[in-house]
């Protein structure tokens, strides 16, 4: 899970990143571009604080991250798909499809799922599963 954690917090790291190029781009065109950059730019700067967050949390072993890190691997193989087939770019689309795959691969690993399976089990000590003392 480590490993998948690191992964996402580095694709986190990048959807921050991408928003500087936008506002820069942005800055040098016309009023519209500039809104358009800056909006795109809000939403990468949300989104990727999301997927780093994610990617912090599987590192240090918190169960939540992975549901955050399915869907972005998830929302990541119809992008790699656009940029190999529909863009023409096979270049940049074929190694996305790769890291979104073996992410996938390790998240969903008999390893992976073990762990996180292992949170929704309740021992015989849980407050929960006690039952009420009638006597």
């Amino acid at each position: 899970m480590r490993g998948a954690g690191l992964i996402v917090a580095v694709q986190g790291v990048a959807a921050l990143v991408w928003p500087r190029s936008l506002v820069a781009r942005g800055l040098g065109g016309a009023d519209q571009h500039i809104v358009n950059g800056l909006g795109t730019a809000v939403w990468f700067v949300l989104v990727g604080a999301a997927v780093l967050a994610a990617g912090r949390a599987l590192v240090a072993g918190k169960r939540w991250g992975r549901g955050l890190a399915v869907f972005t691997q998830l929302l990541l193989l119809p992008v790699a798909w656009y940029l190999a087939v529909g863009s023409h770019r096979p270049a940049f689309g074929i190694p996305v499809a790769i890291v979104a795959l073996g992410t996938l691969i390790l998240l969903f690993s008999p390893a992976a799922v073990r762990w996180a399976a292992a949170g929704d089990q309740r021992g015989p000590a849980s407050s929960d599963n006690r039952e009420p003392d009638n006597r």
